[in-house]
């Protein structure tokens, strides 16, 4: 509790600093919006020349998409800042967040804290909308939970590979490229339906990296469609567990690494 005080305290700062601009916040955040819409206009001038996608035609991604894109916004709200651990280690100033007598998770989240991130999130929520309400599925309130649930549990599982990313930059300083392709590539590869790709790539992202379970899985159960490893149907059901488990190996993980840092001796 500590710790989450601690967040919303410098992230609140960070706010506060934020708003002596609001022109240029407003600015910011429309251009994120427009920035990150791009991917979709892309899809749907794709599809201004096919019907459909692997078999998805245009609603169905737009699902796939959007519940996606706000799970990766969360995450990317909450912890996207993580990934200037790396930094920190190289010109050693991550010495100076374990001199104060707060969490240093805490300090390294909320450091630089981007509302402006909030046009990602609610691109993705313009997106998820308009599938929910075109795709071809009878809408029930366990249905609109599930849905809810999976965008929640997504992500905390987007979180988890934030925090991991981070925790390696202990290791190997100058990392940041290769998180980046577990998530910002996760995020373009979850845009996509999972029958485009290769069996053994769906296999890595559902048994290695379990990023299917942010939306690949669930979507697809939503949908009434079997997924392309013949999993059983109960499977779809376990992107909360698999956060759980992915946050908590990773906290380990990050604690094991905040052990081993020796500062950069200068």
């Amino acid at each position: 509790m500590h710790g989450v005080r601690t967040y919303f305290l410098i992230a609140g700062m960070w706010v506060r600093s934020t708003m002596a601009y609001r022109t240029s916040f407003a600015l910011m955040t429309v251009g994120n919006f427009v920035a990150s819409g791009l991917d979709f206009v892309a899809i749907m001038l794709m599809f201004s020349h096919i019907d459909a996608l692997g078999g998805f035609g245009l609603p169905e991604i737009a699902l796939l998409y959007g519940s996606t894109c706000t799970s990766f916004g969360l995450a990317d709200l909450i912890l996207g800042n993580t990934e200037r651990v790396g930094q920190r280690v190289r010109d050693g100033t991550f010495d100076t967040l374990l001199v104060r007598p707060v969490p240093v998770l805490a300090q390294v989240a909320a450091d630089r804290f981007a509302l402006r991130r909030l046009g990602r999130i609610s691109q993705g929520l313009a997106v998820l909308g308009w599938g929910v309400a075109s795709v071809d599925v009878s809408w029930t309130l366990p249905k609109a939970l599930f849905l809810a649930v999976t965008v929640v549990a997504g992500a905390a599982i987007f979180s988890a590979v934030f925090l991991a990313g981070a925790a390696f930059q202990f290791w190997a300083s100058d990392a940041s490229e290769v998180a980046n392709s577990f998530t910002y590539g996760g995020v373009t590869l979850l845009q996509y339906p999972p029958t485009v790709f290769a069996r053994d790539l769906v296999r890595g992202v559902t048994f290695v990296i379990p990023l299917a379970f942010v939306n690949w899985l669930p979507v697809l159960r939503l949908l009434g469609r079997d997924d392309p490893l013949g999993l059983p149907g109960w499977v779809a059901y376990c992107g909360p567990l698999v956060a759980v488990l992915l946050l908590a190996l990773t906290g380990l993980v990050w604690r094991a690494g905040l052990r081993s840092y020796r500062s950069t001796g200068s």
